[in-house]
């Protein structure tokens, strides 16, 4: 595949998310997300792979800073402990490794965000299925149909494609507008 038909797919991926109805979950997002950071509570995000390296960007952008001088926001990424990450997953199981940090940091009013291009990450149905216990809500953030996560999910975000990169490409386009809108509202409270 050339360049120029690589970026004629991207085109067509993103003019496909401009009327699809899981895009629409956008606002949803930035609304649970700023009422939650408004009222003390954290944002816990988490992927796997090229998921967790997105999680890592969004949690950088709110703590530190998107686009404006603010205070910085309680977000924590649960894909970038590797001391966590690894000291759980050897001594019991990858599956409960978002779950467990879920159980650490999560609150009432809190929200959790997860990343996963298929939908279908057990760790991350499972760190949804502790968030709900502990009375916090869910964003995922997917590919299209959201897979198992859908289920698990108040705010379902999924991209119009099976493609991994595609799918990855059209999250940083949706996560910069929550970031960007997230921060806007924050600085009006």
């Amino acid at each position: 595949m050339s360049i120029l038909s690589y970026l004629e797919e991207s085109r067509r991926v993103i003019a496909a998310s401009e009327s699809h109805p899981g895009i629409r979950n956008v606002d949803a997002a930035v609304a649970v997300i700023s009422a939650a950071l408004a009222a003390g509570k954290a944002l816990l995000v988490c992927g796997n792979g090229g998921s967790a390296s997105d999680a890592m960007h969004i949690t950088g952008e709110l703590v530190g800073r998107f686009l404006k001088e603010r205070k910085a926001l309680n977000c924590i990424c649960l894909s970038s402990n590797p001391s966590v990450l690894t000291a759980w997953s050897n001594d019991y199981s990858f599956d409960t490794v978002f779950s467990r940090q879920v159980e650490a940091y999560g609150h009432v009013g809190g929200v959790m965000l997860g990343i996963s291009t298929s939908g279908n990450s057990a760790n991350i149905v499972k760190a949804f299925e502790t968030a709900h216990a502990l009375g916090m809500q869910t964003i995922a953030l997917t590919g299209e149909g959201g897979g198992a996560m859908a289920a698990h999910s108040d705010v379902l975000i999924d991209v119009p494609s099976r493609s991994t990169p595609l799918i990855q490409q059209v999250h940083i386009v949706l996560y910069h507008y929550i970031c960007e809108h997230v921060e806007a509202a924050m600085m009006g409270r």
